[in-house]
């Protein structure tokens, strides 16, 4: 099997695990939904930022395709560890406006990014 799709597999089979911990922790008394809602946003926030860190390092062939991935897997990586660190510091509320904006950031830079390559290609 490809080691990048081992590594997801293993994210999300780790995120479903987690929320099911969570979940019997909370039936136990042990933690408060807001802890169990935390663990999972921040988990989540955290495996956008792996997957941004292995962007780059996949091979494509051409200057443009490599620059697109760099700015991508930049964008993802600095955006995914926004997301995780709102949601374990800051109020839900707040953490919720704070970590969709990074994320939403993120992808409007890749994206204006890449239509910029494109321009200067058409050029």
């Amino acid at each position: 099997m490809n080691k990048d799709l081992i590594g997801a597999l293993m994210w999300g089979g780790g995120i479903v695990a987690l929320a099911l911990i969570a979940s019997w922790a909370r039936s136990r008394g042990m933690i408060d939904a807001d802890m169990t809602t935390r663990l999972v946003l921040v988990a989540t926030g955290l495996m956008i930022a792996w997957f941004g860190n292995r962007m780059p390092k996949a091979f494509v062939p051409g200057d443009r395709a490599r620059s697109a991935k760099r700015v991508g897997g930049w964008s993802l990586a600095i955006s995914g560890l926004i997301y995780a660190g709102a949601f374990a510091f800051a109020p839900l509320d707040v953490a919720v406006m704070v970590g969709c904006a990074a994320v939403l950031l993120g992808i409007a830079v890749t994206f204006g990014w890449c239509l910029s390559l494109r321009q200067r290609a058409a050029v």
